[in-house]
């Protein structure tokens, strides 16, 4: 394991558990099932570092995030929400900002991302999947953009929302709070699978990627992120035109090209 994944021993808190196994897959877990997984302030400033952490780590292929219990993630813990209450404005700035930074860094991911929800997924925790590449639920999971029925806004959390369910129906469950099924999450393309068995379900995902070439994939989430509402001129054809041209001569898509003629399995740890 490498010295980016040691550090992982120190910051696994009461709050998440995380892990790197062999195949490179790290997988953030949870872990606080007695609160549904409620997130606070602590939690947020240990997944912020553990993101980083782990995007740093050449051992890491894919990032999973999940959860212990019934509930995937019931969005932000009652007590902090206390604290909250307390604060002044520029406090309320401040803090804000670190979980806005949370679901930038996983939006940025460079490695795949995917969700496993299960049980309730409210107000927050809809960004948290919003923010993952790959989205899978169990039949049962309810989401909710709740934070009307309580005086507040999806504010941080609404860029990834509109980019994963769009404008329309984001305008719908913003507005009214309402619960909303696993069914609808798919239609809304908030989800992509739905099966009760949510290791069962993943694991056709992970085997793909871990065949993809990493560096192909991390550019590619480079390429959406940054051709999304791009209007198509010149500079972007001249951009994406530049990108093929300069992946095309590197290593891996050297070794891509060169199993693919010779008909067999590539070697991504090719040098």
């Amino acid at each position: 394991m490498t010295k980016q994944s040691d550090q992982l021993n120190i910051i696994n808190a009461e709050h998440f558990h995380t892990a790197v196994d062999d195949r490179g897959i790290a997988t953030i877990t949870l872990t606080r099932p007695k609160v549904r997984n409620a997130f606070n302030v602590d939690t947020i400033n240990h997944l912020l570092t553990t993101l980083a952490v782990l995007e740093h780590d050449p051992a890491v292929r894919i990032l999973l995030l999940r959860a212990q219990g019934e509930h995937f993630c019931a969005g932000a813990d009652i007590n902090w929400m206390k604290d909250v209450v307390k604060l002044g404005y520029q406090e309320n700035l401040a803090d804000a900002g670190k979980l806005a930074k949370v679901m930038d860094k996983l939006n940025q991911f460079p490695k795949p991302t995917i969700a496993f929800v299960q049980g309730a997924c409210f107000g927050g925790a809809i960004g948290l999947v919003a923010c993952c590449d790959i989205a899978l639920a169990t039949s049962t999971a309810k989401f909710c953009l709740s934070e009307v029925k309580i005086g507040l806004i999806p504010a941080v959390i609404s860029p990834y929302v509109v980019a994963a369910m769009g404008v329309r129906q984001a305008r719908r469950y913003c507005l009214t709070g309402e619960l909303f099924s696993a069914e609808q999450a798919l239609e809304y393309g908030l989800i992509h699978r739905l099966d009760d068995d949510l290791d069962a379900l993943a694991a056709p995902f992970i085997n793909t990627l871990l065949d993809n070439s990493p560096a192909a994939m991390q550019a590619v989430k480079s390429l959406l992120h940054d051709i999304s509402n791009h209007a198509i001129n010149d500079t972007l054809i001249a951009d994406t035109s530049q990108r093929i041209a300069a992946i095309r001569v590197s290593n891996e898509a050297q070794e891509g090209l060169d199993a693919f003629l010779n008909k067999r399995k590539p070697d991504w740890t090719k040098e």
